[in-house]
C-alpha cells in the first residue's frame, strides 16, 4: 500500500533543465556521508534492512562571519537534481545571512536522475533518508551546532522538507532524539499527510512557502488540512505563506514565462493522503476515508498537466520570509 506515496512522489517536479555543476567557494569543503536507499515508505516504516547503501558527497560551505559553531540549513534540491542557479543561490542568501549551508545530489549520487527514478517506490524514501543521513553528518562535526540544523527544499526538495517533519520517519532513520530544528518547503508537492494524532509531527516547526496560482499544488489543499488537524484537537506545525500570482517553481530563472506543461503528472485533483500508525486514509472535504489506490489513476488522469514560471520579486521575498522564519526557530 505504502508504495503508492512513492508513485505520488514522481508527480512533484519542475521543469527539465539541464544540471549545473555546483563550483566550490571560499569556505566551502567537500564531506561525504552514507545514506540508503529503500525500495518504498513500507519498508522503511518497519525498520527493514535498506535495499542498498550510498555515498553522497556534499559542499558544506560556511558564511564569512567567524564563530565557533554555526547554525546550518541543508538545502535539497528539486526534481532536476542540484542547480547552482536555483539551490546554490538559495544557499549563497542563507550564507548572507549567517547560516552554513549543505548541498548535495541525491540522483546524481545514485548514478540516475530524477525524471529516472521518478517512477519507482524508491523516489521519495530515498530523498527523505538522504536529509537525516546528511544531518546526522552535520551533528558530529565540530563547526556545526547539532542543536541548530535545519533543512529547506525546492518542490521535490520542499516534499522532503515537510516529511522530515514526521515523527514516523524521524524515528525510523534516527536512533536517538535528534530532529530537525526547523523545516522550509518552497512550493511542495503536498500530496502526504498524517492523520491527527497526538506527537505525529517531531514538535518542530514548518515553513510552507505557496504560490497562489501553483495549479500543482492548489492552496485549499493545504488550509483544508491545517483545519481538519485543527478541528481534530492536533493542530500541525506548519505556517503558510501564499504569494499572490506566482506559480510553482517561481524561484527557477530559466522558467521565463509562464507555460503550462501537459506532459507532467499533477496530483491537484486528489485528495492529500494521511499516514497513521495502523491505517492510511484520504481527507476529502475535511473529514477522513478509507483510502482507494485504485482513485489514483482517476484523479491524476482528469487533470494532468500544471504551469511554471520564474518571478525575481516573488523569489526575494520568499528568500526574504525563509530567513527570516529560520533566524526565530534557530536561536542559540
Amino acid at each position: 500500500m505504502y508504495q503508492i506515496f512513492c508513485f505520488l512522489a514522481a508527480m512533484i517536479g519542475y521543469g527539465a533543465a539541464d544540471a549545473q555543476c555546483q563550483a566550490l567557494q571560499p569556505g566551502t569543503t567537500t564531506i561525504t556521508f552514507q545514506s540508503s536507499t529503500y525500495s518504498d515508505f513500507r519498508q522503511l516504516l518497519a525498520r527493514e534492512a535498506a535495499t542498498g547503501t550510498v555515498t553522497l558527497q556534499g559542499n558544506l560551505s560556511f558564511p564569512e562571519e567567524k564563530k565557533d559553531r554555526y547554525p546550518v540549513v541543508i538545502v535539497v534540491h528539486g526534481i532536476t537534481g542540484y542547480r547552482d542557479a536555483n539551490e546554490g543561490h538559495a544557499a549563497a542568501e542563507l550564507r548572507k545571512a549567517g547560516f552554513a549551508t549543505l548541498t548535495y545530489d541525491s540522483f546524481a549520487a545514485r548514478g540516475t536522475t530524477g525524471a529516472a527514478l521518478s517512477g519507482t517506490p524508491a523516489y521519495l524514501p530515498a530523498g527523505v533518508a538522504d536529509a537525516y543521513a546528511a544531518r546526522r553528518a552535520l551533528a558530529s562535526d565540530p563547526r556545526i551546532d547539532a542543536d541548530r540544523i535545519a533543512v529547506l527544499g525546492f518542490s521535490f526538495g520542499g516534499e522532503v522538507a515537510h516529511l522530515t517533519a514526521f515523527e514516523r520517519f524521524r524515528a525510523a532513520l534516527v536512533p536517538g532524539p535528534g530532529r530537525f530544528a526547523a523545516h522550509v518547503a518552497f512550493y511542495p508537492g503536498g500530496n502526504l499527510g498524517v492523520i491527527a494524532e497526538r506527537g505525529a509531527y517531531t514538535g518542530s516547526p514548518v515553513l510552507m512557502l505557496l504560490g497562489e496560482k501553483d495549479d500543482n499544488l492548489p492552496v485549499a489543499k493545504i488550509e483544508g488540512y491545517l483545519a481538519y488537524a485543527r478541528a481534530a484537537g492536533n493542530p500541525v506545525p506548519i505556517e503558510i505563506v501564499i504569494y499572490p500570482g506566482a506559480y510553482h517553481a517561481w524561484t527557477v530563472p530559466s522558467l521565463v514565462t509562464p507555460r503550462f506543461y501537459p506532459d507532467y503528472v499533477s496530483t491537484k485533483k486528489c485528495p492529500l493522503i494521511l499516514l497513521g500508525p495502523t491505517e492510511v486514509v484520504s481527507l476529502i472535504d475535511g473529514q477522513t476515508t478509507p483510502f482507494d489506490p485504485g482513485s489514483v489513476a482517476a484523479c491524476t488522469g482528469a487533470a494532468p498537466g500544471y504551469s511554471m514560471a520564474f518571478d525575481a520579486a516573488v523569489r526575494a521575498q520568499s528568500m526574504t520570509d525563509a530567513v527570516r522564519f529560520l533566524k526565530r526557530n534557530l536561536q542559540p
